[in-house]
């Protein structure tokens, strides 16, 4: 391996560490706190966020224009990462300036970030699956995105699961159904839900909400590149383990 891979090997092992790690006390308080603040939200917020997911994540799924980026072959994983990189910087920043202005806009225009914002999220994902060298056009490769959003945005129980799948991937992958629409929503949106909620509820808040929405929405896309950055690496140090092995 050369030094680079070694390096991110290295992050990938305390990557793998930090996902198995069970629910702490901290994490188990701040799941109890959402379900209290789930229970004071109106529930036509509640309604309005959850038909967003539902129907933003399926119409961005199949959505053609989004699986349209060419597949890099024969590159380095240094060079795969660094235009990860680059993509991951470019969506930061544009969700950061969405998240501000609907965040200024008030309470209506702060709902329509959701969405917003989950296009976002998923067309990240759509790049980088490109950049190392992965197709959406196959179905299970958007399970696998799917999967790294989870990662990214659930529990600690719920991600510790999700994490355990997507080590298996090649056996899970035989494994999948043969329609997408199998697919858990109902699970995928709560968890989503209750993950941002917290971090995301100050955006209503009137005059702070502008900074509340840049800065949150830069995070949590920073975040989701991170965790999808670690995601390929497990595949790609898969695939090398695989060649070493037929070569021996």
């Amino acid at each position: 391996m050369t030094t680079y891979e070694k390096n991110a090997a290295e992050e990938l092992q305390r990557w793998e560490k930090q996902m198995l790690r069970r629910s702490s006390t901290l994490n188990r308080a701040a799941k109890n706190l959402q379900n209290k603040i789930n229970k004071i939200i109106p529930e036509k917020v509640h309604r309005a966020v959850t038909k967003a997911i539902k129907e933003t994540v399926r119409v961005v799924l199949f959505g053609a224009k989004f699986t349209t980026r060419k597949l890099l072959k024969d590159y380095t994983l240094e060079a795969r990462e660094l235009l990860a990189q680059e993509r991951i910087g470019f969506y930061k920043k544009t969700a950061a300036f969405e998240g501000g202005v609907t965040g200024a806009a008030g309470f209506l225009a702060s709902l329509a970030d959701f969405p917003i914002l989950l296009t976002l999220k998923i067309k990240l994902l759509f790049d980088i699956a490109a950049l190392y060298g992965y197709s959406v056009k196959d179905y299970r490769e958007r399970l696998y995105i799917l999967y790294i959003f989870q990662l990214a945005f659930s529990s600690r129980e719920h991600s510790r699961a999700i994490f355990i799948k997507i080590k298996n991937w090649t056996n899970e992958a035989n494994q999948l159904p043969a329609d997408i629409h199998e697919f858990d929503w109902r699970s995928f949106q709560q968890e989503y839900r209750d993950y941002i909620d917290i971090a995301k509820l100050a955006q209503f808040i009137p005059f702070i909400g502008a900074a509340v929405g840049a800065i949150v929405n830069y995070n949590l896309v920073n975040k989701l590149g991170r965790t999808a950055i670690n995601a390929y690496r497990l595949r790609y140090f898969d695939g090398l383990a695989f060649q070493t092995s037929i070569k021996n």
